[in-house]
């Protein structure tokens, strides 16, 4: 499993870590932490150093409480962090977590390498098109309505099911538009309850059969802490343990705030399964 970024070939058949960057003030667990140049590159420095393969970068809160951001405040918010980044790591391979085909497109020329985008083409019908003719990675999560409004649309016949169909739909679009790089993102909390969650969990490996790569996304979600009767700070052990399983499953891409505990998952992941020396 190959995916072109700028130029690169990344192999995917070795599971990768994506580092979370929020730049948000109200993200739901590192909201407000990063806000000037030295907290972000020290961040971005611990997160390579550790291993992180793609850097991911966040400007709008996708929490259902957040407040609206305007198109042109998140571009204000996320360029200068692009180019911020870039400028000190050049080769960093940075994924910008947008659902706006206009941010996708500044960002890409500013030199972003991935889109991940939490509504796959569904709250921007100009997303695919921006895609297509950037030649960009594209991330495709699974989620019904919007942030606002996602937590009442929790109703499944059969959510594994229905989500196959979303992203072979989803994917059959992306074709036709001459995507080619596509990675599916199960949406962990987006439109499902917590034990939806689980149950997608415990049938993952079914979304192999769409034979794209599979990111996982559980990085101290409610999941997780509200089932221990804890707090997002105290979810990392949660995290991991969700993670290791994800792997078993055929997960290809963690995405997570953590990289260092991720990473030594892949490790001792790799260990078993690649048998690796």
């Amino acid at each position: 499993m190959l995916i072109n970024c700028k130029g690169q070939l990344i192999d995917l058949s070795i599971p990768k870590v994506m580092g979370i960057l929020n730049i948000t003030p109200n993200s739901f667990f590192d909201g407000g932490k990063y806000k000037n140049q030295d907290e972000i590159i020290s961040q971005v420095t611990k997160m390579l150093n550790d291993g992180a393969t793609f850097i991911d970068i966040g400007a709008y809160s996708s929490k259902p409480s957040a407040e609206f951001v305007s198109e042109k405040e998140e571009i204000e918010r996320i360029v200068p962090v692009i180019q911020l980044i870039l400028n000190n790591f050049p080769d960093t391979l940075l994924s910008i977590d947008t659902f706006r085909a206009e941010v996708a497109k500044t960002s890409i020329e500013n030199g972003a390498a991935i889109i991940n985008d939490i509504s796959a083409g569904g709250l921007d019908d100009k997303m695919f098109d921006v895609i297509a003719h950037y030649n960009v990675p594209y991330i495709m999560m699974h989620m019904r309505g919007n942030p606002k409004t996602m937590q009442g649309l929790t109703q499944y016949d059969d959510i594994v099911k229905e989500m196959l169909f979303y992203f072979s739909e989803k994917a059959k679009k992306a074709k036709n538009f001459g995507i080619n790089d596509l990675i599916v993102d199960p949406g962990f909390g987006f439109a499902k309850t917590t034990n939806q969650n689980y149950e997608i969990l415990q049938k993952m490996e079914l979304f192999n059969l769409l034979e794209l790569p599979v990111l996982a996304g559980f990085s101290r979600k409610s999941m997780i802490y509200k089932t221990l009767n804890g707090t997002a700070q105290e979810a990392l052990n949660g995290t991991t343990v969700l993670n290791t399983i994800a792997l078993t499953k055929g997960a290809k891409i963690l995405r997570v705030h953590d990289v260092k505990e991720a990473m030594e998952t892949v490790t001792l992941y790799n260990k078993i399964s690649l048998k690796v020396d």
